[in-house]
């Protein structure tokens, strides 16, 4: 049965081990200048300017300081007049005055369609804040803005209807018809996925228990997530290797993959008794990821769905050793580097 009908976008989706999905609006910020000034752009200032605007009508939006991030563009004395000079990311997590909406009557004729009501005010959000201009004494920017494909369901389904191959691409002769089956979630905390008192590192079983909830699935892949370390390096940050994770999870059907798309889509995971939010980043597997594992191009254990995983009554603990054993381990030949807030 789908869970989707049920899925509300402004109340949390709950998951096994104490974690729940919060909907948020996540929206990607882009500055231009809009005059030849060139004086130094203050961060600090744009940001409070932007938080000021956003409190004020037609949105009237409050944003806690944390979910407005504005960082300026590196080597800026050699950019382009036409390239960006800053950019940034905002979250609206708040988003209780829509469901306070429908209580009230006030999508009368909208056929009670919470998904639609809330696409008609993220797409007013997004057309509001697109193209105005914040002046910061004297000095004139532009700001763009979007929303990232992994937290529109409807654009990430549309770019996988209308994929197409590479050249080279080993599903390149079987054309765009064939459906995605698999999800690929990347920044996920290594310790929400873990076995609780046994270790740190991201356990095939507890994240087995954890995605079964949204789909039944086939097969399911753990690994370190290197490529958190990688955009750490390319900006400067020492970031922990392993305290994060990316996981691979390849559904039965279409249809549950298309029903956990839906439910990742725009959403931030949370622990219960933990004040963090974590933005994971979803998208689906263009490459065939499992059929390159199989074959041998693929380091990390693959663990297949057999009869094993739902029968785990009187041997759970061989299992469990068994299972862990087999979570991806960080390469200990690499440099340990120290973590920064």
């Amino acid at each position: 049965m789908s869970i989707v009908p049920s899925l509300s976008p402004t109340e949390p989706f709950l998951l096994p081990n104490s974690l729940s999905l919060s909907p948020r609006l996540k929206l990607l910020l882009t500055f231009f200048r809009s005059d030849p000034a060139v004086r130094p752009i203050d961060e600090w200032q744009l940001r409070n300017s932007l938080l000021r605007f956003l409190s004020l009508p037609p949105l009237s939006l409050s944003v806690p300081d944390d979910d407005l991030l504005v960082k300026k563009r590196a080597d800026l004395h050699k950019r382009r007049r036409d390239e960006p000079v800053a950019s940034g990311t905002l979250y609206v997590r708040e988003l209780g005055f829509l469901k306070k909406k429908k209580k009230e009557g006030e999508d009368a004729g909208g056929g009670g369609d919470e998904w639609k009501r809330f696409a008609e005010w993220r797409e007013s959000v997004v057309r509001t804040l697109g193209g105005i201009e914040l002046n910061l004494e004297g000095v004139g920017f532009e700001m763009r803005v979007e929303v990232p494909e992994g937290d529109d369901f409807e654009k990430m389904k549309r770019s996988w209807e209308e994929f197409q191959p590479l050249p080279g691409n080993r599903n390149y002769l079987r054309g765009a018809a064939r459906r995605p089956d698999t999800i690929i979630v990347q920044g996920l905390p290594s310790r929400w996925f873990a076995e609780p008192r046994v270790s740190s590192k991201p356990s095939m079983l507890v994240s087995h228990t954890i995605f079964s909830a949204i789909g039944k699935i086939r097969k399911l892949n753990v690994a370190a997530d290197d490529d958190l370390g990688k955009k750490g390096d390319e900006t400067g940050g020492e970031i922990v290797s392993g305290i994060q994770c990316k996981i691979c999870v390849q559904f039965e059907t279409y249809d549950d993959f298309c029903d956990a798309m839906k439910v990742l889509c725009g959403r931030s995971l949370q622990k219960e008794g933990s004040r963090l939010k974590v933005d994971y980043e979803v998208a689906w597997d263009r490459n065939g990821f499992f059929k390159n594992v199989q074959q041998g191009l693929g380091s990390s254990h693959v663990q297949k769905r057999d009869d094993q995983v739902p029968a785990l009554v009187g041997n759970i603990r061989n299992e469990t050793r068994r299972h862990r054993s087999e979570v991806l381990h960080s390469d200990s030949s690499r440099q340990t580097k120290r973590f920064r807030e």
